[in-house]
């Protein structure tokens, strides 16, 4: 399992406690109190740890290899879900899941980015990193949607759209466009969920949405921190002060209006229990489409529009 830099001392902790625990199985050197008293320091020292984590601590734990992804979500809140694939017009791209799902016996539209979880179904999914035809296998999913007047839940979860020039020549910046411009007048309910890294326009392409949710720990920006690194500061490694000056956790989005609510994580991220992740995300979805179920269709998109218009904050000099 992968440790993260402020995990280290919380697992050597832990791995005493447990020689300890095996020590006494053989031969009693320590009593249940000395045992319980070890209990109360780690429980003491993981709430020091975790309420003083740094913006970059919290973009590793975003970016952790044992984190939910979008298939995790799909096979632990949906009652059932068939996928679809393809785009109709080149070929599938696994790098986004598109299904009809049922939630609590609800019809859904999901749609969500997909990083993979080992090397190989990471190299399939392309690292998250969207190309032109999974933006379109995404607006065919919510036109489906549209059509039989089913709402659409995505996830957001990449470190931004393929950048490579296969991409650029199928027509990428196009087709990201489109689908900004069709998810602001589809007719459905749109529900959003950043579950990981929310980065650039590989995000804002399924992003648009009347309710917007993200989990603590994800993170919503225009760049990577790396990226503005490199460009603000001409070094890569102020990766830390970059993601500081982005202002891309939930805490600064919510006041900035950008999201709409914080989903509580586990103590630590999503990847040390991902259970109440899961119920967190499931209620959200649920509460979000039963205040949003009867708005009828121009109201949504209206509401919709006047969101959107109603974001950031705005200083005169």
């Amino acid at each position: 399992m992968e440790i993260l830099p402020h995990e280290k001392p919380i697992y050597e902790y832990e791995e005493t406690i447990k020689q300890v625990e095996e020590q006494n199985k053989n031969n009693a050197l320590w009593t249940k109190d000395e045992i319980e008293k070890i209990r109360r320091k780690l429980k003491k020292l993981k709430q020091k740890i975790y309420s003083n984590l740094s913006v970059w601590d919290r973009v590793l734990i975003s970016r952790h290899a044992c984190r939910p992804h979008t298939v995790d979500y799909l096979e632990n809140i949906a009652d059932e879900y068939e996928e679809i694939f393809g785009d109709r017009t080149l070929m599938d791209d696994p790098s986004i899941i598109t299904a009809l799902a049922k939630i609590d016996g609800k019809k859904f539209v999901v749609i969500g980015q997909e990083k993979g979880n080992d090397t190989d179904s990471r190299i399939y999914r392309n690292f998250g990193m969207t190309h032109p035809e999974g933006f379109r296998k995404a607006l065919r999913a919510m036109k489906l949607a549209e059509k039989f007047n089913i709402p659409v839940v995505t996830l957001l979860d990449t470190p931004g759209a393929y950048p490579g020039l296969s991409a650029e020549e199928r027509g990428q910046g196009a087709i990201i466009a489109k689908n900004l411009f069709e998810m602001s007048r589809l007719k459905t309910p749109i529900i959003v969920v950043l579950i990981g890294e929310g980065c650039s326009g590989g995000a804002l392409g399924i992003g648009i949405g009347d309710k917007i949710g993200m989990l603590e720990h994800s993170y919503y920006s225009v760049i990577s921190p790396e990226g503005c690194a490199s460009i603000l500061y001409k070094d890569k490694t102020k990766n830390a002060k970059a993601a500081e000056a982005l202002k891309m956790q939930s805490e600064d989005l919510l006041k900035l209006n950008i999201i709409d609510e914080i989903i509580k994580e586990p103590q630590g991220g999503a990847h040390l229990d991902p259970k109440i992740a899961y119920k967190n995300v499931k209620a959200f979805i649920l509460n979000s489409f039963d205040s949003l179920k009867n708005i009828k269709d121009d109201n949504l998109i209206d509401k919709r529009y006047e969101k959107f218009r109603s974001m950031g904050e705005f200083v005169k000099n």
